[in-house]
């Protein structure tokens, strides 16, 4: 019998909740840049500027303040706080976070700059004499400019073409500098800044946003997770080999405690072990809700992923999360079209079984290398027949002509990508569609999806990537 799911709500309606909710934060996060910018300039900060160094002053002034702003915007981006994450979901703020780090090194620059400029100017010497008077007479500034060269480092990080030399342990490591970064910007602030000291409510406003920022940071991103993984006693229970490049690897608690997440989540893993207990890797959950174990399909990248493939059993696990809105709360559609490739499958299995839905509501396409590498396809037959899903296993050679389909596939029929997409998939049109891959992959079938112009707010993307 097929398995009985609980109803879900759909429709307009809840597209325009999410819609508000989703407004509703930014509205707040562009607020929170402009409330002490406008109250310097209601403070009168923009009058009598009819010198060079009254100019220079102001845009450091200016600067100092909003750059600021955006940077602790920036870290409760990354701060992994539910009720934010639940709205937008964990892909989307590291996505804003990535886009703002250019433009906040670009303002921390200028107040950098116009720092050394003013002081320069204000005693008559060349802007070296001004950046040597700054960080030899005071010690504040010194530590700031450390801090500023540690952000330097950091953003350089991000660049793709950076990213693609580094590995995930270096870049997380880099990054784990960007707090140290913060917290050497924070003395010569509440030392020498001119707003702060001239209005204390913007003093109070700006530790408030500290506090708030570093409380979230610490708890949601370390205490929580370790003393609930702790108290559980969360450890490896099972290793168990899916195909010849991946292997599910299940965790489960004290007292055979259920796991409370929403199919298709993921979840920082930690292992506890000398070699890894610094770092945390993404892994979407490849099990059902409510079962009293939590299971990663995991395939076999290199590293720490070739390390999971033998960890050892009662090996302990700190888990982050559940993270990710690649659930069925951003869904609005009866049909549902469900697209993994690869490893990508793991969330995409999770869905398919515990979606709700009558029979042919769902379409699951699964693209694979070959069939010995197409990780939990038995489960996929064995839940599309069961709930009567539609399922698509597509395996061979990749094709030249629409890459994120197998060269078989496309060499018998010369019809367009995209119609070919809507003989796989015939109500893709009307349905939520739900992609989960590699990068490429996923970039790839985003550009077949666009030529069938469904609406954005139907398409829930999330990419196999870090």
């Amino acid at each position: 019998m097929p398995k009985t799911v609980k109803p879900v709500l759909l429709g307009a309606l809840k597209q325009r909740r999410l819609a508000r909710a989703s407004d509703a934060l930014q509205v707040a996060a562009v607020f929170g840049i402009l409330l002490p910018l406008l109250a310097m300039l209601a403070d009168g900060a923009a009058t009598n500027l009819d010198t060079s160094f009254s100019w220079i002053n102001f845009v450091n002034r200016f600067s100092a303040l909003a750059g600021t702003a955006i940077l602790l915007l920036h870290l409760i981006l990354v701060a992994r706080v539910p009720w934010i994450e639940s709205i937008v979901g964990l892909d989307r703020l590291t996505g804003a976070h990535k886009q703002l780090g250019k433009p906040l090194l670009y303002i921390l620059s200028i107040h950098v700059a116009t720092a050394i400029w003013a002081t320069a100017d204000q005693d008559g010497i060349s802007l070296w004499d001004g950046l040597m008077m700054l960080v030899t007479h005071y010690q504040e500034m010194l530590i700031a400019l450390v801090g500023f060269g540690l952000m330097i480092v950091v953003t350089v990080s991000s660049i793709n073409a950076a990213r693609r030399k580094l590995s995930y342990e270096v870049w997380y490591l880099i990054h784990l500098t960007s707090y140290i970064a913060v917290l050497l910007s924070i003395p010569h602030q509440f030392e020498f800044g001119s707003e702060f000291l001239a209005q204390p409510w913007l003093s109070t406003y700006f530790a408030g946003l500290y506090i708030f920022v570093l409380v979230n940071v610490v708890w949601f991103r370390s205490l929580q997770p370790l003393i609930r993984s702790l108290r559980l006693g969360i450890k490896v229970t099972k290793v168990e080999p899916t195909s010849n490049n991946s292997t599910s690897v299940y965790v489960a608690g004290k007292n055979s405690e259920k796991f409370d997440f929403h199919s298709g989540q993921f979840y920082m893993v930690r292992v506890m072990t000398l070699r890894d207990f610094w770092k945390p890797h993404p892994f979407s959950a490849s099990s059902s809700t409510g079962e009293n174990f939590l299971r990663f399909t995991i395939g076999n990248r290199g590293d720490f992923t070739a390390r999971m493939q033998s960890i050892k059993l009662g090996t302990r696990i700190v888990l982050e999360g559940p993270y990710g809105i690649f659930t069925e709360a951003k869904r609005t559609k009866q049909k549902v079209t469900l697209i993994a490739g690869g490893i990508g499958v793991a969330p995409i299995r999770s869905l398919a079984e515990q979606l709700a839905s009558k029979p042919k509501d769902l379409t699951i396409i699964y693209r694979a290398n070959n069939a010995t590498d197409a990780a939990l396809a038995k489960e996929l037959v064995h839940i599309a027949k069961d709930r009567g899903h539609s399922l698509h296993v597509l395996t061979g050679e990749r094709s030249g002509r629409v890459p994120w389909l197998p060269k078989s596939l496309t060499d018998k029929n010369v019809l367009p990508d995209y119609v070919l997409l809507t003989q796989l998939a015939p109500e893709i049109l009307k349905s939520d569609v739900y992609v989960c891959g590699p990068t490429q992959w996923t970039n790839e079938f985003l550009g077949t999806l666009k030529k069938l112009s469904i609406p954005k707010e139907q398409i829930h993307v999330e990419e196999f990537a870090w």
